[in-house]
Parts: C-alpha cells; sequence; structure tokens
C-alpha cells in the first residue's frame, strides 16, 4: 500500500496580527491520518475544524511565545474541556504556556512538553525536529520528515538565522517574509520578502513559499522580491492553500 502525502495546509498568515478576514499564523501538518497544528494565532482554531475535528487532533506544536502563534490556545482549551470532553490533548513548546493561559482549569486539558534546539518529536510517522532562530524570544524553526519528505518552517526569525540550519533537502520551505526589503535596515528581528528568498536559495530549497506577511505588506511586491533572491517561481501563503510536500 502506498502511503498518502505529507501535507500542509495554510489555516492562517497574517504576520503579528490578522488583517481584515484574515488570521495569525497556523499551519495543519498531516500525514497518514495524523493531524498536527502547527502555532495557533488567533483566527487559525475556526479554519482547524474546516479540516480535521478537535477528537482527532494528534498534538499541537508551538514555535514561540509571541501571542500572534499562540493565543488560539485559549479556546482550544474551552472546547475541550467543557463541549468535547478531552483532557490528553499533547502539547509541544518551550515555554510553559499553559501557565501563562486565562482559561482557568480549562487549560488543565493541554499535556504540555517542553522541546528545545534539537528536540525530537514522532507523532503519527512525522519525524519533528528544531532549530533556534533569530528573533527577541526563544523560537523553534521545526522540520518535519515523513515518507521520504521534508517540510521546514522558519517560523520567526531575522536574517542571522537560515533555512540551512534545519538540514538539507527541504522539499518544501514555509519562510517569513514579513515586509519588503526597504524596512531590512530598521527591522532586523524579521526578514524582509529578499531575505526569505536568500535563504531559501542558499538552502537548496526545492519549492518555497512566503508567510507572515504584516497584512498592509504588498503582497505581489513581496512575491516578486522572494522570486528574484530565490532565482525561481515563489508562492505567497493564503488561508486555505494545501500543498503535497
Amino acid at each position: 500500500m502506498t502511503a498518502g502525502p505529507l501535507t500542509l495546509t495554510v489555516l492562517g498568515c497574517d504576520g503579528s496580527y490578522p488583517g481584515p478576514g484574515g488570521a495569525s499564523s497556523g499551519y495543519l501538518v498531516q500525514y497518514q491520518g495524523a493531524s498536527v497544528w502547527l502555532d495557533a494565532g488567533s483566527g487559525t482554531f475556526a479554519n482547524l475544524q474546516r479540516y480535521v475535528a478537535i477528537e482527532d487532533l494528534d498534538a499541537v506544536v508551538i514555535t514561540h511565545e509571541h501571542v500572534d502563534h499562540w493565543s488560539d490556545l485559549e479556546h482550544l482549551a474551552v472546547a475541550a474541556r467543557y463541549v468535547v470532553v478531552r483532557d490528553d490533548v499533547p502539547l509541544y513548546c518551550e515555554p510553559d504556556l499553559v501557565s501563562a493561559m486565562r482559561t482557568a482549569s480549562a487549560a488543565t486539558v493541554l499535556a504540555w512538553s517542553r522541546i528545545g534546539p534539537g528536540s525530537k518529536l514522532d507523532i503519527g510517522g512525522m519525524t519533528f525536529t528544531f532549530s533556534r532562530t533569530d528573533h527577541p524570544v526563544n523560537t523553534l524553526a521545526v522540520r518535519v520528515d515523513a515518507g521520504g519528505r521534508s517540510l521546514g518552517y522558519s517560523a520567526d526569525s531575522g536574517p542571522e538565522w537560515g533555512l540551512a540550519q534545519l538540514g538539507p533537502g527541504l522539499d518544501l520551505a514555509l519562510c517569513e517574509a514579513t515586509f519588503l526589503s526597504e524596512r531590512e535596515d530598521a527591522l532586523g528581528f524579521h526578514m524582509s520578502a529578499k531575505q526569505a528568498g536568500a535563504t531559501a536559495r542558499a538552502a537548496g530549497v526545492a519549492k518555497l513559499v512566503i508567510t507572515h506577511l504584516w497584512p498592509r505588506t504588498d503582497r505581489r511586491a513581496a512575491e516578486e522580491e522572494a522570486a528574484a533572491s530565490f532565482g525561481g517561481p515563489v508562492h505567497v501563503a493564503s488561508i486555505g492553500d494545501r500543498f503535497e510536500v
């Protein structure tokens, strides 16, 4: 029997805050029936439920403590505690976000396990490994390997970190491209679209998807900047996009 593909579905892709009709960072990674919610920014829980039931979610992985990457965990906790009645949702992240949540006893449904650079998780046939990025708070980029295919996710990072640190052979890279190159000197803790293309090219990435654009960043200009430095076509993430890695 042939294994199903490793897939990535975009649940939210706005940088720092959700724009009109948008959602902050969040992605659904699936392989052979296993489902992992990767980052849980505002608006992504609603979109998650279009593709997987709360009962069938295998795990949540959060890259860092900035709220645009995890605030919808509070909604998951309330739903799992009072509606679905599930008390064992695996949560993997570096900080103890459960203690920071405002949902009182509902937060206890999240079974927190600490991860860090070099950690390895095996979830439903997928292997997750992590690398520390260039960001003001401890932030973990993610590599997912399954069925001979590899996905890389930059999370949030400035240009001092690169996709190559996730290892070779990335079939698809999801890289932040928060603003255009004209903002690079002022904001070094995120990447521009130009820098996203450059780091993907240096890493030998096969396919590049840029994400985490600020809602007011010109998407067409970002695509053009990233493509020029990458040396090939680039896709700008939108809610509902699904990629077979």
